[in-house]
């Protein structure tokens, strides 16, 4: 079975910023890197709520589902808790209501506005070759873990 994810690029283009988070010294991986807000689809759960839903759980931003575009597409060959892999859309949103915060402080040691021109090194290599691909307007689709 591929696990179904959905992450969020909050983007605001007027002060070139974005929405980021860092992974606590708890979280089940990557702990102390950056991410985008990210999780898994419930059972039944269409993509765009997933995204809304995490969204709203671990930053406190409201977004509405018909305002997400489609930014990026991750296929990841395998995973911790996905033997098949992952599958991961990547949202951008330019509208949302709120400021965010740190909802999950059990999972992320912050989470925070981030420069889009100083996005973190330490970032997990897959959501930060998303989000670097939709800033410069590059590919939309990358493949992680095939040979």
């Amino acid at each position: 079975m591929t696990v179904l994810v959905a992450a969020v690029i909050v983007h605001d283009k007027a002060a070139n910023r974005v929405v980021l988070l860092q992974r606590g010294p708890d979280a089940k991986f990557a702990q102390g890197m950056w991410d985008l807000p990210v999780g898994k689809s419930e059972p039944g759960e269409p993509i765009t709520e997933t995204a809304v839903r995490e969204l709203y759980e671990e930053t406190g931003l409201t977004v509405k589902p018909e305002s997400l575009t489609v930014a990026h597409v991750i296929h990841r060959a395998w995973g911790v808790e996905a033997p098949n892999g992952f599958l991961t859309v990547v949202f951008a949103a330019h509208e949302w209501t709120g400021e965010p915060e740190n909802r999950e402080p059990h999972k992320h040691a912050q989470v925070c506005w981030v420069d889009a021109d100083a996005i973190p090194k330490e970032f997990v290599a897959t959501t930060a070759s998303a989000l670097h691909c939709y800033l410069r307007g590059g590919p939309q689709v990358s493949l992680d873990g095939w040979t």
